[in-house]
């Protein structure tokens, strides 16, 4: 999902303009960053754990010439596991009827998830 469809699914399920809901995700993003620049880690209960952590200095390999080359230790977002009480819906979905044939693509797996209903049927 990009920030745009959010932004959308966020203005229907509130019922609200698409402003309104993409200066919400603006101010969420903008907070989640924030923290993460801070070195704080951001829990969002019922999806998981973000956290900045530090990758050590390491010897790689160009991949064009197969020659040596120094990456420099950085900081990257890591992500933990999925919360428990999310890990059941984000189960993959059984493989299809029909195999993939030659030249086709492959299907990925679809991730299911729980689909809570609109604002308007819960007055």
């Amino acid at each position: 999902m990009r920030k745009a469809e959010m932004v959308q699914r966020i203005a229907q399920e509130l019922g609200c303009t698409t402003a309104k809901a993409e200066a919400a995700v603006e101010a969420i993003l903008a907070a989640v960053k924030a923290a993460l620049q801070q070195g704080e880690p951001v829990t969002l209960r019922g999806l998981g754990t973000f956290a900045v952590r530090a990758k050590r200095a390491r010897l790689g390999r160009q991949p064009k010439t197969g020659a040596a080359a120094a990456i420099p230790a950085r900081r990257v977002v890591a992500s933990s596991r999925a919360n428990r009480s999310s890990r059941p819906s984000l189960e993959p979905l059984p493989p299809a009827d029909k195999p993939a044939g030659r030249g086709r693509r492959r299907a990925e797996a679809a991730v299911v998830l729980p689909c809570s209903g609109s604002r308007a049927a819960h007055p």
